[in-house]
């Protein structure tokens, strides 16, 4: 039983993943300098201490922050959370001068951290300090903008040094207000150790701020974005929406989110499909999340592009069918208002219209619910909208003359609950009640939620078999996906799908076509017969120059990093993921572009049709790397002797097994067995030998209480006997397995 124990120590051993890439260390030394007063310290520093603001659609100044400058040319370091997203934004010194900043020079959204450039000379500068050697108990300044009190000055103490939300900070005994946050935390001897960042909940005089040490990997290695591009991250693209002004609208994961009050009457915020409306009848669709509880948001149709339109939504519990004639309280009359039980409080809800002659039907949740035969507008555009205070979140927005939606129903039929009351209360669901299930398309997780609520004696299982539907409906479409020759393989989708096992919400054709849109902006000016070189060249300047793509400095360990739609969303990945944005964007160019897996760092490598192969590191943004780089990095890391099979181009595969063991890695590391488990048994799609592989599932599967599965690898080990699984092991935990069936 010893072995037993190892075993289970959450497989500590046992399974010969890749390691894990190393983020660079700073190299930046702190500056000597002798102790001055505070009034000293305050007069020399409040000269690169700026004032940061960015301005809103109409041109207004909104949001204020604080930050200095730390390189004379222009260079601004503030806190990510101060300049918004996708805004204009300029900073003002203390003598009065204003700059506009022209490129985000560098982000980490997971330190809350960005870099501003702005065109400047002989600037007035603060040097960094090394915030490891700051003692608990030394004596800082910290200037801000408090509540718009430009340039204050307070002094304090180093507190101590907290994790908050899985990253170290400094806390204070200094009172942190709105407006700080970005501002330089000071030594006594003008030396930045940190960046003020949020303000306590628990008492007024303390404070945090993210250690400067954190900032340098940003300056050594950035990733310049020119302001041009900046406004476009998030923003809704121009070709698909019209945004009507007022409210912010913006788009991320696949969803269109919209927050803050809009110009029209009742805070109305309207946001217009571009999409051609067909000829009647035709319906329109969208799933709506949004919050407070008595919030309003839904869909517009019959739209003049102006105030005038119908409207179809939520409202404060119940439903409204409205008509807007113009601007005033006056011109807003609400034909249908009725109670809505089936509304989903909190979740997402499917609204439809659907538009013929002489009326339109309004469904919710798939059940028609509102009926009109109002002729005022019988022409128009087609969109969403939200009211008040509310924030929405829509998704799957459709226009077409007869949609099919899969709406997500609480309302269990018949059948299925008296499946459900077969499920045991002290084991997992059976297989053969999965089976059963899963081609179900009217079985969905949010049901399933709603059914655990109702049977609380049940929840926990039923939520686990929600769960195993939806990976095995993901699971299934990878094997589709996979199950291909190399020529015909899609990795990006693929990859995507990698994704969508831990987030069921990520829109894998969405991303697609984003990747679409990348592509043809790199085709974009090139000539029908333009050569390799000139296909690389766009493909490096619209990834690394344009969008500032790079790889992940200070959170190298953050699944996100391995979610290729967040690297999309985010332009921050591991070498894995980013190499697979580049290689698939080089073959959609014509380019012949391979996965190379180096121990510890995946790079990409171009083939040219004529001419040498080139390692492309895509981490460093695109630098080229000569066989002897290559080596002395896979050293570096791995610590072992080189092999010239490290530049052995990866197939497909090979690719996402690595991708997956990447996610492995880390749910160990956080001890998540129910994620581990998800990861090996997707890993085993791809390679069903694998005898170490078949032993981690196994070992799992126990761990979880999949008592069946356990058993059956339990048998396929025994029955193959792979060299690299330990035979007595494998009988103990079956022994064990069988006990536990017993019980």
């Amino acid at each position: 039983m010893k072995r037993i124990a190892l075993m289970l120590g959450l497989l500590g051993v046992v399974v010969p993943f890749s390691a894990a890439d190393d983020p660079p260390a700073d190299a930046i030394a702190p500056n000597a300098a002798a102790d001055q007063s505070v009034e000293q310290l305050a007069a020399a520093a409040k000269k690169a201490v700026v004032v940061v603001s960015f301005r809103g659609r109409e041109g207004e100044k909104q949001g204020l922050g604080s930050g200095f400058i730390f390189e004379s040319s222009g260079l601004v370091a503030t806190n990510l959370h101060v300049i918004g997203e996708a805004r204009p934004i300029s900073v003002r010194l203390m003598d009065g001068r204003e700059f506009d900043v022209t490129a985000i020079y560098a982000t980490e959204r997971t330190q809350d951290l960005a870099i501003l450039k702005i065109d400047g000379e002989n600037l007035p500068t603060l040097p960094l300090g090394n915030s490891d050697r700051l003692l608990d108990g030394q004596s800082v300044v910290a200037i801000g903008n408090p509540l718009g009190l430009e340039h204050s000055v307070v002094a304090g103490v180093l507190s101590g040094r907290r994790e908050i939300d899985g990253r170290e900070m400094l806390q204070l005994a200094i009172p942190i207000e709105r407006g700080n946050s970005g501002g330089p935390l000071l030594d006594r001897q003008g030396r930045v150790h940190g960046l003020l960042t949020m303000k306590s909940l628990k008492t007024d005089n303390l404070g945090f701020a993210v250690p400067v040490n954190a900032l340098k990997p940003l300056i050594e290695k950035p990733n310049p974005i020119a302001i041009s591009r900046w406004l476009t991250i998030g923003v809704l693209d121009a070709d698909d929406w019209t945004v009507l002004p007022g409210a912010r609208w913006r788009q991320r994961a696949g969803k269109i989110l919209v927050d803050g009050r809009g110009a029209g009457l009742g805070g109305r915020a309207v946001c217009l499909s571009t999409a051609e409306i067909p000829a009647v009848p035709y319906e329109i669709a969208v799933r709506v999340k949004y919050t407070p509880e008595d919030g309003a948001a839904g869909l517009v149709f019959q739209a003049d592009g102006g105030d005038k339109h119908y409207g179809f939504y939520p409202s404060n519990g119940e439903l409204r069918l409205s008509r807007f004639d113009g601007a005033d309280v006056y011109a807003w009359q609400v034909l249908h208002q009725i109670p809505a039980p089936q509304l989903k409080a909190n979740e997402w809800n499917t609204l439809k219209v659907r538009i013929e002659a002489e009326k339109f039907i309004c469904y919710l949740n798939g059940v028609a619910v509102i009926e009109s035969t109002d002729s005022t507008y019988k022409t128009g555009k087609a969109g969403l909208c939200k009211f008040r205070h509310t924030e929405a979140e829509f998704q799957h927005f459709q226009i077409g003359q007869e949609l099919t939606l899969s709406t997500p129903n609480a309302a269990l039929s018949d059948d299925v609950r008296q499946l459900l009351a077969t499920l045991p209360l002290d084991k997992v669901a059976p297989d053969d009640l999965l089976k059963r299930l899963t081609p179900d398309e009217s079985v969905h997780a949010i049901g399933l939620e709603a059914e655990a609520k109702r049977l609380e004696l049940q929840a926990k299982r039923i939520r686990d078999l929600a769960a195993d539907i939806q990976r095995t409906r993901t699971q299934a479409e990878f094997r589709s996906t996979v199950d291909k020759p190399d020529a015909d393989f899609d990795l990006l989708r693929a990859a995507l799908l990698l994704a969508k096992l831990d987030n069921p919400e990520v829109d894998v054709e969405a991303y697609l076509r984003d990747i679409g849109k990348l592509h043809k902006r790199m085709q974009t000016g090139l000539p029908e017969n333009a050569d390799e070189a000139a296909k690389s060249a766009a493909l490096h300047r619209v990834l690394f120059e344009e969008e500032g793509f790079h790889g992940s400095r200070t959170d190298y360990g953050n699944p996100s990093n391995s979610y290729l739609n967040e690297v999309l969303d985010d332009r921050e990945g591991l070498p894995i993921s980013l190499a697979v944005i580049y290689i698939e964007l080089g073959r959609r160019l014509g380019l012949t572009v391979e996965g190379v897996g180096l121990p510890g760092h995946f790079v990409a490598r171009y083939v040219p049709q004529v001419g040498e192969p080139q390692l492309i590191d895509v981490f460093e943004q695109g630098k080229t790397m000569t066989v002897d780089d290559a080596k002395a990095k896979a050293m570096a890391l791995n610590g072992g002797p080189w092999r010239d099979e490290y530049l052995t181009a990866q197939p497909p595969k090979m690719i996402l097994a690595r991708m997956l063991r990447n996610l492995f890695s880390t749910a160990r590391d956080a001890r998540k067995v129910k994620e581990m488990y998800r990861y090996t048994d997707t890993i085993l799609l791809l390679n069903p030998d694998s005898g170490s592989d078949r032993f981690v599932r196994a070992v799992l599967a126990y761990q979880t209480e999949r008592l069946p599965q356990a058993q059956r690898d339990v048998q396929w080990l025994l029955e193959h006997q792979p060299d690299d699984v330990d035979m007595n092991t494998v009988e103990d935990l079956g022994r064990a397995i069988s006990r536990a069936q017993s019980k």
